[in-house]
Parts: C-alpha cells; structure tokens; sequence
C-alpha cells in the first residue's frame, strides 16, 4: 500500500476521513435546511421580509438572489440562518434601529406571530425526525433477533448496564415489568415500563426481583452495550439466519434456520455464546455441531475461521431475525411514538449531565464525533444513516429551544419577557447577549472539539 509520506496517512484512511467528512456534511446540510426552511415558512406565512437564506456562515461561496430573498452558501458549514427583516439576529444588523417599523419587518408583527416564527425551526426538526422514522417504518419495518422462549439471557463482560441492574450470564429472566422479555424491543417499549421497573428473575432455581431506574436507558446508550434497549442483554439463541455462500460454514454445510448446539463438544444455547468461542479459539479449527429443525437432521462438521481485517474471526454467519411490517397508518403512529420517545431519552440524558449523574466529556460529543457515527452509519446503511439523521435532528431542536443567546430559545425568552412587560428589552441588551452568546458557542464548539479528539485518542491507545 502506498504510504502519503509527508502526513503518514495511508490512502485507505485518508478515504475512510473523506467518507467521515462528506456523510457528516449531507447530514448537517439536511438539518439545518430543514431548521431554517422552518422560519422561512412561518415568516412569510405572516409575510415578512426575508433578506437572507443561508446554508453555512461566512465566507460565501455562492450566492443568487430570487425576489426579495438572498439564496447563499457559506464556507463554515456549521449551520445557517435566516434573516428577517427587522430583527436582532446573528447578522449583528441594526439598520432599523430609530426608525419606525414597516409592515414587513419581524419586529412590527404581534408577539405570538413572531413566537411561531422562531420555534418553527424547532417543530420542522421535529417533524422531520417523525416523517424519517414513519419512513423507515414503511419501507423496511422493523428487524429484531429472535429471542430465547424462556427468557435466558447472556451478558458480556463489556455489558456495563446489564452489570448494574445485576443480571448475569445464564439468568432466566421470566418478566420485565410484568412483560416477556422477548416482547421488550423498541424504544416504544422501554416508554411503556413503569419507573422504576422491575425484572424478575429465575437463578440457579432461585427467585429474584431486581428495581431498574429508567434513565439506565440513556446512560447505556452512550456505552453502546447493544442487545435488547441497547442494555447489553442478548437472549439471542444461537439460530442462524443468513448464512454467507461464499463463507467457511456455508461450505461446511450450514443453512438459514439451521441451530448450533455445541462447539468442540461443549454445548451451546445463546448466540453471543457461539460468537465468543468463535472469537476466543483464535483462528483455531472447531467442530460445530447443530440440528435442522425442518428435518430433524443432525450434523457435525470441522470448521476453520477466517480472520477478517478487523482483526476478528467470521465464519459467514448471523443471528436469525424476525421482521416486523407497517402499513402507512401505523407507520405514522409508530414514526411519533419514536419521536417523541428518543426526545424523553435525550431530555433525560442533558438532566444527567446538568445533575452531574453523567460526565460532561464522556457523554456529548461534537462535530468530529458526529462526523465518525455517520460515516459508521452510511456503511451500516440508509436506514441506519437516515435513523441517525433523525436522533440528530431531535437533538438540533432540543439544543436550539434551550434559553441561551443566539440560540431559538434565547429570543424566545426575549419574545416572552416583551409579551408579559408588553415591551420589549432594549436593542442594547440585545445586542449585547448576541455577543456574548455568539462567544459562549465558539468556546462550547472549540470544547466540544478538542474533547472529540482526546477521546479518539485514549481510545486509541
């Protein structure tokens, strides 16, 4: 492989950069369109002038005017903005200033009106994340493994939120808040539980209840345990579903349905159990054993695992699924149950970290972080990218409505305040938390950015 000297990156990583950098850009263009699309309608709605219509900030590198309205492109794909006439924003212009407001300004509109107008870009995010979830909903339903009949579940070491709740590897678990485990998969499931809620578990013939908090569902979420509700429990048996044609078990004689039983003599039940030994004979042959339930057939093969790039061990399997179909009425249903499920969960999350129940520097991450989850994403794909599209666009909303200067939320709490004084705060004091809020995102974004960096890092090494 030719190496590029001069920064010691080879072309495959500077590829896998160039792919990080394009797929995280068409999300944030897709977002902030969307976010700013938002105000625009709502202004001209109640038809204010708009001047500017911005994708990206300064400096400009296209630009084309339609009526009344500047269309642009900015270098700093960071954002964007919209600028009506008369109002204080992040332009910095006060030509109004001391002259009487005109008919088309922001500023000569009724309160409310100007209120729909800054939280559209809030509710067209939102909206945006319904519309993507009731889509995928539509277009490839739901896909989940299937789970074990009696409840048996199996828990890596690395499963930092099954650990917590004290479920172990080889536990029964008979009810979840009175539920099947088997029938707790979605987000619009864990919604459903109580808080807390309970697991009742059979171990070692013995009976237990353990109480969970339902904000363990966010916090796990930043661990990537996986399994059910991303809480690293798998109660996968080890059935198999797709089976690679050109792969080592295919040749060795494994089908779809197929159900491995045993590995080098020892027996087997959950499919993180097969996929560990898999992993753990180190590129050592083994024989597996397994059944076809269609025939009643029993087999027992030698197979040698094929090491891949990754450094890990495939033999050109995975787990069984079971698929789950919408129509569009239920898919529109499911899509907002989604929307406003995930909105709870990241609510809970911003709770935790403004409570200090969560670290600052291990659960937010910024454009570098973004960047990487939606090139892992677009590879994984298009429902995988799209769904996270949709996880960012509720978070843009949630960020944007927060009271903070610059933000949607700041010149609401400056439409409130005018709404109950019945005027409003002088340009001065606008002015000047523009500024200061202008300050507080370019120090947030340079922290956000450096911690990226350090976390790849220590990650890293």
């Amino acid at each position: 492989m030719r190496e590029i000297a001069t920064v010691g990156i080879s072309e495959v990583e500077l590829g896998i950069i160039a792919s990080s950098v394009i797929w995280v850009l068409v999300a944030i263009t897709i977002l902030v369109f969307v976010h700013e699309m938002g105000h625009f309608l709502a202004a001209r709605l109640f038809k204010m002038r708009i001047d500017r219509f911005s994708i990206g900030f300064p400096p400009t590198i296209f630009k084309k005017k339609v009526g009344e309205t500047e269309w642009a492109i900015g270098a700093t794909p960071l954002g964007g903005y919209v600028k009506i006439a008369g109002m204080v924003d992040e332009s910095m212009d006060t030509d109004f200033a001391g002259k009487d407001p005109e008919p088309w300004e922001f500023r000569s509109k009724p309160v409310w009106k100007r209120i729909i107008v800054i939280s559209a870009g809030v509710t067209f995010n939102m909206l945006l994340a319904a519309v993507i979830f009731s889509g995928i909903k539509m277009t490839t339903g739901e896909a989940w493994p299937l789970a074990t009949d009696d409840g048996l579940v199996f828990i890596p070491d690395s499963s930092i939120a099954a650990q917590d709740i004290g479920l172990r590897t080889g536990d029964r678990v008979i009810a979840v808040d009175g539920r099947s485990l088997a029938t707790v998969r979605s987000p619009r499931d864990w919604a459903a539980l109580s808080d807390p809620f309970t697991w009742d578990v059979e171990r070692a013939g013995e009976s237990l209840t353990l109480t969970t908090a339902k904000d363990i569902f966010p916090r796990s979420a930043d661990a990537s345990d996986g399994g059910v509700l991303g809480l690293g429990i798998y109660n996968w048996p080890a059935t198999l579903g797709q089976v690679q044609e050109d792969g080592v078990a295919y040749d060795a004689g494994m089908r779809p349905g197929d159900r491995v039983v045993a590995v080098d003599g020892e027996a087997v039940v959950l499919w993180l159990d097969l996929t560990s030994r898999i992993q753990a004979a180190d590129g050592a042959a083994l024989e597996i054993t397994w059944i076809r339930p269609a025939t009643g057939e029993r087999f027992n093969r030698g197979v040698m695992p094929e090491r891949m790039e990754d450094g890990q061990y495939r033999v050109g399997i995975q787990v069984a699924q079971t698929h789950e179909r919408y129509g569009p009425g239920s898919a529109i249903v499911a899509g907002i149950a989604d929307t406003w499920t995930f909105t709870g969960a990241i609510l809970s999350s911003l709770r935790n970290i403004a409570t200090g129940r969560e670290s600052v520097r291990e659960s937010i991450g910024g454009p570098v972080m973004v960047a990487k989850i939606a090139s892992e994403a677009a590879q994984a794909g298009a429902a995988q990218f799209w769904r996270l599209v949709a996880l960012l666009s509720i978070t843009l909303a949630i960020v944007n409505i927060l009271p903070v200067p610059v933000l949607d939320g700041g010149h609401l709490v400056f439409l409130i305040y005018e709404g109950i004084r019945r005027r409003e705060p002088s340009l001065k004091v606008r002015m000047a938390t523009q500024q200061v809020g202008m300050v507080l995102l370019l120090v947030l974004m340079a922290f956000l950015v450096f911690n990226d960096l350090d976390r790849i890092f220590r990650f890293l090494q």
